[in-house]
């Protein structure tokens, strides 16, 4: 008997009862506001965590818009994301200041240290590096945000530092 291999969605949230009453309870309380749509995914990704490809189309059926219109804010703005993220994120400011002081190397230095890429995890889910534009420390540059906090003038030797803070 041939084996076929069949595309199931991985930590879909509609498919947990739990969250799923919790996506509901969102869209039920809020589907008549103004900018609706904005308002829904901006609390499902603060109680879910992320807005999966096909949460957004659940959301354009029950909002009644079109999945194009959910999708085009999901990726227009980098609050959103569509995969989980890890317990903790580090972000790169990738502003003028910024990229000129030395993020790059900054990057490259956790991407090291963590044997992962941007934008993805560590596989114990603890750690997302990602992006960002400019959070308006350009004096500071470069800077790296660790989850709320903002971190200026980093060097690339203290990136192992931080990382292990954030590991403990």
């Amino acid at each position: 008997m041939a084996e076929h291999l069949i595309d199931i969605p991985v930590n879909n949230p509609l498919l947990d009862p739990d969250q799923k009453r919790i996506i509901d309870q969102v869209i039920s309380e809020n589907y008549k506001k103004p900018g609706a749509t904005m308002v829904v995914l901006s609390e499902l990704q603060n109680k879910i965590g992320f807005i999966p490809e096909a949460l957004q189309a659940y959301i354009a059926d029950e909002l009644d818009v079109p999945v194009s219109a959910v999708h085009g804010v999901v990726t227009f703005y980098s609050f959103f994301t569509t995969v989980p993220r890890g317990k903790h994120t580090i972000k790169f400011c990738m502003g003028t200041a910024c990229y000129v002081g030395g993020v790059p190397q900054l990057m490259e230095k956790a991407k090291q240290v963590l044997g992962i890429d941007i934008g993805e995890t560590t596989p114990d889910g603890n750690i997302t590096l990602e992006v960002c534009r400019c959070v308006g420390a350009c004096s500071q540059a470069p800077v790296i945000v660790i989850d709320e906090d903002v971190m200026g003038r980093v060097k690339p030797s203290k990136v192992p530092q931080l990382i292990k803070k954030v590991q403990a």
